[in-house]
């Protein structure tokens, strides 16, 4: 049976990809990576060095065009930590049917491929504010996606009851897979900053403390490292 993870590169997926590479359930695992005009567009690059170096091959798919009203978009000028225009209750940074828009995708491209098992980093407890990350939504999606392709699509969330500190946790308990520290890969590797800034490295990976990916990332670790569950780093990248 095989798996297609949707893979951003960021530290979510990043602990779905090696999270389904060490599933026994797997004897192939793909991944498919999405653009769709983000400003942290770093991230599909950094997608690319991780499925590489795990032996993965990855697919992108261009989206450009299909989505809008975001801050997370690079001709948006709304701030990521501002409310949404449209939906106050929501962050700016919400993009309005991006994950029903990534699930049909991918149901789509792993339909051509014998695949019926989407792999997905959707957290329901560290959703900040999306619907679209919620498990109501995802059961939902799966049964409207093997009713549209008649097949059995499942959809697979193992980060979807985790704070971001049992994902930190995950990532680390996972140990070594496909000759990579999955700690190690999420934390040099993997890029969550909104803003794309890989510039400054900190203990719990690249970015800046100026947007809420960024934010609840490092809290995470600290609370990660506060409980044991993953030791400190002194922002080296030893």
């Amino acid at each position: 049976m095989s798996a297609l993870v949707l893979f951003s590169g960021g530290q979510d997926s990043t602990t779905c990809l090696f999270w389904a590479l060490a599933n026994d359930a797997f004897d192939r695992v793909e991944a498919v990576a999405f653009r769709y005009g983000q400003r942290h567009a770093v991230e599909i690059a950094q997608a690319r060095t991780i499925a590489d170096a795990a032996g993965v091959p990855l697919t992108v798919l261009d989206l450009s065009g299909l989505l809008s009203g975001s801050a997370l978009l690079a001709d948006e000028a709304a701030d990521t930590s501002d409310p949404h225009a449209l939906a106050p209750d929501l962050p700016a940074s919400f993009v309005p049917g991006r994950n029903a828009l990534f699930l049909t995708a991918a149901a789509s491209l792993g339909f051509t491929r014998g695949i019926t098992d989407l792999v997905g980093g959707m957290c329901e407890a560290d959703y900040s504010g999306y619907p679209d990350c919620r498990l109501d939504f995802i059961q939902s999606q799966a049964r409207t996606l093997s009713l549209a392709l008649d097949a059995d699509v499942t959809i697979h969330t193992p980060l979807m009851s985790l704070t971001k500190a049992e994902t930190w946790k995950l990532a680390a308990d996972l140990g070594t897979v496909a000759g990579q520290n999955v700690l190690a890969t999420v934390r040099e590797h993997s890029h969550t900053d909104y803003h794309g800034d890989r510039t400054t490295r900190h203990a719990w990976g690249y970015g800046n403390l100026d947007n809420p990916a960024s934010v609840l990332r490092a809290k995470g670790y600290a609370e990660a490292v506060a409980n044991g569950w993953i030791p400190d780093d002194d922002g080296s990248g030893a």
